[in-house]
């Protein structure tokens, strides 16, 4: 847990500030054309706790996490340890893959969290600096706009997402040949795999919440 979460909350709080902050600039820009650069924080608060601060979690977890679980286990097949558990009678995706994917389905949600924060303060500082607004108007604003189904939309994708990038580099890295160029084929495809796969995942959920008028 600590590998699959703490050791990445600084990429996150950077990769989710800048996100939340893009957010605000660019709302700022368009709406203030209109007199309505005050729904900024209402834009800000449903992008980032709906959509945003899971993807963008997830994306990084994908790219940091999910490729490392690969190559972890692909170098172990390299060096005929997992042989050696079938061996001792154990299973590998007991003793290798539940481990991570109960991690890193345990810290998603946390790190969802954190991001939402991080983003929602990267758009606190944007409009404070372009839009002069006072950080209560920004709060109550956001406060009326985000409804707690958005949270649990978001929180639940995290968990999804957590899932998919945890089995999928498990399974890339327990398919993967023996050679060292096979650690990095494996590396590579679990990256590529977890970030498509939160993508069309993502798409999945925003079809079902619209279906169920969510």
């Amino acid at each position: 847990m600590r590998e699959s979460g703490l050791g990445a909350l600084g990429i996150i709080a950077v990769v989710n500030g800048l996100v939340g902050a893009i957010l605000a600039f660019v709302g700022a820009v368009q709406l203030q054309r209109f007199g309505a650069s005050i729904y900024v924080a209402n834009l800000v608060g449903v992008a980032v706790i709906r959509e945003m601060a899971a993807i963008m979690t997830a994306i990084v977890m994908a790219g940091r996490t999910g490729g490392a679980y690969a190559a972890q286990i692909a170098t172990m097949e390299g060096n005929e340890e997992i042989d050696a558990l079938r061996a001792l009678g154990i299973s590998p995706h007991h003793y290798l893959v539940m481990p991570r994917v109960a991690a890193l389905v345990a810290m998603m949600p946390v790190m969802y969290f954190y991001a939402c924060l991080v983003g929602l303060a990267g758009g606190l500082l944007v409009s404070i600096v372009m839009l002069d607004m006072a950080p209560a108007v920004f709060l109550e604003q956001l406060r009326a706009a985000v409804a707690p189904t958005e949270f649990y939309i978001g929180l639940a994708k995290s968990v999804c997402f957590g899932v998919l990038i945890a089995l999928a580099g498990c399974r890339i890295g327990l398919r993967a040949g023996r050679s060292a160029a096979d650690v990095g084929r494996a590396a590579t495809g679990a990256v590529v795999a977890g970030i498509i796969g939160v993508i069309a995942l993502d798409a999945v959920f925003a079809a079902c919440t619209n279906v169920l008028g969510i």
